[in-house]
């Protein structure tokens, strides 16, 4: 060990700061419990795949492996704006929205400031807001028996805000499951001052079906302290790629483009998210699918006695009413691997992501082993 404290004179807040938590895959738990097939339903990928369009686009992509990929993204921004109805210049890739949503907290907020988060919100929020040096405000969430138990209280986060540098906010939240419909989120981002910036993270929007819920999207050009951040990784099925994005007004993406890391988002990237938004047919299938899983899933587990939360995504939140780590770890043994969520501060809980019948027939098998 080094006789030099470098962590005295490091970058405030790195004191405090845990690297995110991806949790275990499954070559991990091939080598720890020795089994053959494992059921990873613990990061919410999508289980479906990407449009079959990506691997002809990606196959395309070898050909400029010497090469820089387009710095600016030129062509993915153009079908982005398209899609979203902004323009290319209210647009900011990244590599996924964890680069993004800790860019947007390391450049627009710092020591002094104090940045906000819901109690059980994506892990990602606290990290960005504790990096980039300013001081974290976790505000609790809304009471078990609430009908949006353990979500955002939309009225306690709006107070949070006055006097705050930036206010981040999952619709839907992971790993609750639940969302602010139309009229609450405008309600709040009505209480939030306008040098307050708010963070909409609509990571899961793409499987929203509630006719009563809006992306913060269209919200843009009322409100002008608002970044709405999206991703790849979910319906879309690239997470391997990386693949993330930020709408907000010209001025600020102005601001954040000075701060992107230079060729952030690869060629292969590129070519496969352009592949991806051109087949919504496939996109609309997936959703479909796994929205027509996701009652099945949750009537099967609700069967079991287990408190199952509503959910907007493509994952369920279990409530075991008992320490869930023991059963995480004897699913594990049995080749199911889930999420749990002891540091969202939900230790008798386990987020279980949607995939197909197998998948589902795999884990009621393990649970009522292991329940028993």
């Amino acid at each position: 060990m080094s006789a030099v404290d470098y962590l005295r004179d490091a970058a405030p807040g790195l004191a405090r700061l845990q690297p995110y938590d991806p949790g275990l895959d499954a070559i991990a738990v091939r080598q720890r419990w020795g089994v053959e097939e494992v059921f990873e339903l613990s990061g919410n990928e999508s289980l479906w795949g990407p449009s079959p369009d990506v691997a002809a686009a990606l196959a395309e992509a070898t050909s400029r492996l010497p090469f820089y990929p387009d710095p600016s993204a030129r062509a993915l921004k153009t079908a982005l704006a398209q899609l979203h109805g902004v323009s290319v210049d209210q647009i900011v890739v990244g590599n996924g929205s964890h680069e993004l949503l800790v860019q947007i907290a390391c450049t627009l907020a710092g020591a002094g400031q104090r940045v906000v988060a819901a109690e059980h919100g994506f892990a990602v929020f606290a990290i960005a807001g504790i990096q980039c040096g300013a001081e974290l405000q976790q505000v609790p969430a809304l009471p078990i028996d609430h009908g949006q138990a353990r979500n955002a209280d939309s009225t306690a986060m709006a107070a949070a805000a006055d006097g705050a540098r930036i206010v981040f906010v999952a619709n839907p939240n992971n790993p609750t499951g639940g969302g602010w419909d139309a009229a609450t989120l405008r309600g709040f981002l009505d209480q939030v001052p306008v040098d307050t910036l708010v963070v909409i993270d609509e990571a899961y929007a793409e499987y929203v079906q509630r006719t009563d819920w809006c992306s913060a999207v269209r919200l843009l050009p009322d409100y002008p302290n608002l970044l709405v951040t999206r991703t790849f990784s979910k319906a879309y099925g690239l997470a391997s790629l990386r693949i993330g994005y930020a709408l907000c007004s010209a001025e600020i993406a102005g601001l954040l483009e000075r701060t992107r890391l230079t060729f952030n988002l690869n060629h292969y990237a590129q070519l496969a998210a352009l592949a991806a938004i051109e087949d919504q047919d496939h996109l609309r299938r997936v959703v479909v699918e796994t929205l027509a899983q996701r009652s099945r899933w949750a009537e099967q587990l609700s069967a079991l006695g287990l408190r199952v939360f509503s959910s907007e995504g493509n994952f369920l939140l279990v409530d075991f009413e008992r320490p869930a780590q023991p059963i995480f770890e004897a699913l594990a043994a049995h080749g199911v691997l889930l999420r749990p969520v002891t540091g969202y501060g939900l230790p008798s809980c386990l987020r279980i992501t949607i995939a197909d019948d197998r998948a589902l027939d795999a884990l009621i098998s393990a649970l009522r082993a292991v329940l028993r």
